[in-house]
């Protein structure tokens, strides 16, 4: 690997408090991460130069909350859903039945078509649950095959319960072969929390089985209506809680003084024509937040982060910094990395390059794919 000079830079933002935003800008890269920042006049010579010729630069964004194990499609209940049927989650048994009876090799070739498709709208590190296959065989092959693409990798057999089962048994398996057999290709333990799915007590179990495993914790919380994720997941130190749709003022009051990230996950809300979070009052309060699609094929089947940042200024009153933020140091939060979502020295070399002068066009220009090119670990991995 040899260091390459990134140089024509119009507006360079590093998410780094003492780099700021900077313009007429370059970076050096070397051995996979930042060398060096700074004014362009100023940059070390390097072996290879990627001119950007005045396009804006942001660091890679960083995806905490990904359902990309699957097989099958769900595009008829979309349709019923912009009908006006409501969503309640109950369509994620119909993708479970297609995931089990998949080949490895199917949902593979799934998989990497999401990654590709997310990586060419600028994510260079994402998140990827299990949770369609709810069976001890079919959560640890889902795993197995999400580690192929991430690191970050999360345990998610209580997604639903599966039908005709006792949730109490359920729950138990999960916290029990299930568990084993899943922990040793996951780093991240995850329950939706939420009526009609886990109860709080059978929340806290699998969360408390999965960090006695050496799991990190994560949650989907109060996304469908009020409940005890939230407070669950501030109470166990969990990474994130996902979701928070519905939130009380002691819920915020909560996240905004403990270090769980609040993942907000506008796509959900789009596809679903349910109220969007307020992020503003998570922001006022102090939370910290983060930005995610949760592609998944029922309730938020898009891979862009672009997308979802266009949403949050939108729909969630965030300013176009605040959700750039969110979309890659705020998802680095998420994921409790420190080497991912901002570009100061010593990070690792992720970082998008924009048909655009400024990153405020990522929301001020919705839906035109604005990603020119993509550096993942320091070298091209991608451009248009």
């Amino acid at each position: 690997m040899t260091a390459m000079a990134v140089t024509g830079i119009g507006q360079l933002t590093t998410h780094d408090p003492a780099l700021g935003t900077l313009l007429d800008a370059a970076l050096v890269l070397d051995g996979g991460r930042v060398a060096w920042v700074g004014a362009a006049s100023g940059a070390p010579a390097a072996d290879r130069v990627l001119d950007v010729d005045g396009g804006a630069v942001v660091p890679g964004f960083v995806d905490p909350h990904a359902h990309l194990v699957f097989a099958g499609d769900r595009s008829a209940e979309f349709a019923a859903r912009m009908a006006g049927e409501p969503y309640t989650g109950g369509g994620i048994r119909t993708t479970v039945a297609a995931t089990r009876a998949a080949g490895d090799g199917l949902l593979r070739v799934t998989v990497r078509r999401l990654v590709d498709e997310a990586l060419r709208q600028g994510t260079t590190t994402i998140e990827i649950k299990s949770g369609y296959g709810l069976t001890v065989e079919d959560e640890e092959r889902s795993l197995r095959v999400a580690r192929e693409f991430t690191d970050e990798t999360t345990f998610l057999g209580a997604h639903v319960v599966p039908a005709g089962a006792d949730a109490d048994d359920y729950t138990a398996l999960v916290c029990g072969p299930m568990l084993a057999a899943a922990a040793p290709h996951a780093r991240w333990v995850d329950v939706f929390c939420e009526r009609g799915a886990f109860s709080g007590d059978q929340s806290e179990a699998v969360l408390r089985a999965g960090i006695a495993a050496g799991l990190g914790a994560r949650i989907h919380a109060n996304q469908l209506g009020p409940g005890p994720g939230v407070r669950l997941a501030v109470e166990l130190g969990a990474a994130s809680a996902d979701h928070c749709t519905h939130l009380s003022d002691a819920d915020v009051d909560a996240l905004s003084s403990s270090d769980t990230v609040a993942t907000l996950l506008p796509g959900a809300e789009f596809a679903t024509r349910s109220p969007y979070p307020d992020a503003r009052a998570l922001l006022d309060a102090g939370a910290t937040v983060a930005l995610a699609t949760d592609c998944n094929p029922g309730s938020s089947y898009t891979s862009s982060m672009p997308f979802c940042v266009a949403l949050a200024v939108r729909e969630m009153r965030m300013t176009p910094a605040e959700a750039l933020w969110s979309a890659t140091a705020g998802g680095a939060k998420a994921l409790r990395r420190d080497d991912v979502g901002h570009l100061g020295v010593g990070a690792r070399a992720d970082l998008v390059v924009l048909d655009a002068p400024s990153a405020v066009y990522l929301a001020y220009r919705p839906g035109v794919p604005l990603v020119r090119a993509v550096v993942r670990n320091g070298e091209l991995a991608w451009q248009r």
